[in-house]
């Protein structure tokens, strides 16, 4: 604190102390040519006048810097909603430079959020427009070749309704996912917890996706053998839906003959970790921070050879937060990926 008061009053002292030099040296001049000098008066001078002096310099320099700091305070009416506009102004010129700094700062910081967000937003209608069109020409064009006659053909006529049924489908998918995304994001999605066996939910969706599987020669297992069921605590259909999306990731994006290795493991006291791992094709490093959004994909050719809506990671992350759980993915390219997510076990 005295630090802060020496530098404060360091201007007003030197300038009264050398114009109390001055006007001592001026008055000795004066009694020297008119009266007789006394050094008693001339010091007691010097000292009155050096109080006033400093009093006064000390007073009028505050004032000064006081409204030329209100000022800028005023006319940076952004500063209403900082924390800078809710403390009394200072006049501590190292102390607003602290303040100023930070406030530049944290304005930096949100420009360059509000960029980054800006970007992401453009992206997000690109890739929900090339979602959303690819079905919808698809209907178009069955439905309006039907119009131009080929509904006349009894065989055509059935099989482009049939493609334009599956294209009217897919929209519906998309569609359902982003409600469900929505509803998860603002709470709206309730979940309905309970208690069950996640070694028997796991096998159940290994049935499930045992065709698809063989098809790419891929072997679905477990690490081990669970004699024992396994209890948790959750939402048996959400938990289901996120394995169904981890293990369909995992197929598509698989080598030929390759395997996809689900294990259950403790983590702490009450929690339990799901691993699904794969020696597929990975995931480079860069596209990991944003693998969880809306419609982002690492292939940016936008190929839809594998299907699917885009939405499936994103889906997964809000229903392992909906859960207050963690989501983590572990990936190198070439050699394969890790996805692993926690749940309370029962108790």
């Amino acid at each position: 604190m005295s630090k802060t008061i020496k530098k404060t009053y360091k201007f007003a002292f030197k300038t009264a102390f050398f114009s109390a030099l001055l006007v001592a040296f001026l008055l000795c001049i004066y009694l020297y040519v008119f009266f007789t000098i006394n050094i008693l008066h001339v010091l007691g001078f010097s000292v009155f006048f050096f109080v006033v002096a400093f009093a006064i310099i000390q007073y009028r320099v505050e004032r000064f810097i006081y409204k030329r700091v209100k000022k800028i305070y005023d006319d940076l009416t952004l500063l209403e909603s900082t924390s800078l506009r809710k403390k009394p102004i200072t006049t501590d010129m190292a102390t607003l430079t602290q303040e100023i700094d930070k406030y530049a700062r944290d304005k930096k910081f949100e420009i360059e959020t509000l960029h980054v967000r800006e970007e992401y937003r453009k992206e997000f209608l690109g890739n929900i427009s090339h979602e959303l069109k690819t079905p919808l020409f698809t209907v178009q064009g069955y439905i309006l070749t039907l119009l131009d006659g080929a509904g006349n053909d009894k065989n055509i006529r059935e099989k482009y309704l049939d493609r334009a049924s599956k294209g009217v489908e897919r929209l519906i998918f998309i569609v359902n996912d982003l409600d469900m995304i929505t509803k998860l994001e603002v709470g709206d999605l309730s979940l309905q917890m309970e208690k069950f066996d996640i070694v028997e939910l796991i096998s159940n969706v290994f049935e499930m996706f045992e065709m698809k599987a063989a098809k790419k020669r891929i072997t679905l297992t477990f690490d081990r053998d669970y004699n024992d069921p396994i209890y948790v605590f959750a939402d048996r259909e959400r938990i289901l839906q996120v394995l169904n999306n981890l293990i369909v990731n995992s197929i598509k994006y698989g080598h030929d003959k390759g395997t996809t290795e689900v294990s259950i493991e403790n983590l702490i006291k009450n929690k339990a970790i799901i691993r699904v791992t794969d020696n597929g094709e990975g995931i480079a490093e860069n596209h990991i921070p944003r693998l969880f959004e809306r419609f982002y994909r690492v292939d940016k050719s936008g190929s839809r050879k594998e299907g699917g809506s885009g939405l499936g990671l994103a889906i997964v992350k809000h229903i392992i937060e909906a859960h207050d759980e963690k989501i983590y993915i572990e990936s190198e390219l070439g050699v394969g990926s890790e996805f692993s997510f926690t749940l309370e076990k029962f108790k």
